[in-house]
């Protein structure tokens, strides 16, 4: 039977497969990974251990001689999601108010913008550009969590810069390079790992998310969803084309929402109390906002892939 295969055929397959039956499984038998043991490891719990070997592989292959472009990459991402986010939440503030429009919030806004979901980002950047791609993670993790809303929301009084959890995303990565630049085979051996690790962490990252969170979002949290995809991953693409990367859909990546987004709103919350009410509605439309940007920004990502692809391949026909 060719699973494997038929997985591959499917846009971003071997990270949107997994992902979408961990999802299943989390909504309808959640009591099948919740057993405990190895069980529940693999498939549920795991996430950072499997991240952290996929983000290891991966610095291995990056060569020091290119050192800067993780960092530009990174930096160059980091800036036009946040951008994106903080400038449209800002404006739709400024004319609707903190209640927004169509049902979205300007805090769900820019909560949900202004995150990535970095292990999706590194999965497909792993697919569709190379470790330099997946290094800039260790840039783009500065968005995780409520540092960069509480900055657009003018509240950075309120707090500090995770730099430990920073340190915790960059060391593995650092780790990974430097033995792979003092011995070759190291790079050799580990090299499997950056693709053979992606479906491991991509089901218990869907196991963490639930279809009644679409349900209960309604409209509003799915369309928070698309906004991201739409705007950030277009952003993300533009970002890296003007830049003559070799493959700018892997800036499309960032066209998601982190799955630690969902807590944002209740974090500026507790550091302010008048957020308490938006935080309620902006908590459930972010969760929708995670599962659909999960689902289609691998799809977006493969389109502008193979759009590229076929455009270079039309004019080297043509010379």
């Amino acid at each position: 039977m060719p699973i494997l295969s038929t997985v591959r055929k499917i846009p971003g397959g071997l990270m949107i497969v997994p992902l979408f039956l961990g999802i299943l499984v989390n909504t309808f038998i959640p009591g099948v990974i919740n057993i405990g043991g190895f069980t529940t490891g693999l498939w549920r719990t795991g996430v950072p251990a499997i991240l952290g070997l996929f983000l290891f592989c991966n610095g291995a292959q990056i060569n020091v001689k290119q050192a800067g472009q993780p960092l530009s990459r990174g930096v160059i991402l980091t800036i036009v999601k946040f951008a994106i986010g903080a400038l449209i939440g800002m404006l739709i503030n400024a004319i609707w108010g903190p209640w927004g429009i169509l049902g979205i919030t300007p805090l769900a806004i820019i909560a949900a913008l202004t995150n990535s979901n970095g292990g999706l980002y590194a999965a497909l950047s792993s697919q569709y550009g190379d470790a330099n791609d997946v290094g800039a993670v260790s840039i783009l993790s500065v968005n995780d969590g409520p540092f960069l809303t509480m900055v657009a929301l003018g509240a950075t009084g309120m707090a500090n810069i995770p730099l430990m959890s920073l340190l915790a995303v960059i060391l593995p990565i650092v780790v990974g390079c430097v033995l792979g630049n003092l011995d070759e085979n190291i790079r050799i051996f580990l090299e499997p790992g950056t693709k053979m690790i992606i479906p491991f962490f991509a089901f218990p990252l869907g196991a963490a998310l639930n279809f009644s969170q679409l349900v209960q979002a309604g409209g509003p949290g799915i369309l928070l969803g698309l906004l991201c995809v739409v705007l950030t991953g277009f952003g993300g693409y533009y970002a890296l084309k003007i830049v003559r990367h070799p493959n700018p859909a892997v800036g499309a990546a960032i066209g998601t929402t982190a799955g630690n987004a969902v807590g944002t709103p209740m974090a500026l919350a507790a550091a302010d109390p008048a957020l308490v009410e938006l935080a309620a509605s902006a908590t459930v439309q972010i969760a929708a906002a995670i599962i659909v940007t999960a689902i289609l920004c691998p799809l977006l990502v493969n389109y502008l892939y193979k759009r590229d692809k076929a455009k270079a391949g039309t004019c080297v026909a043509a010379a």
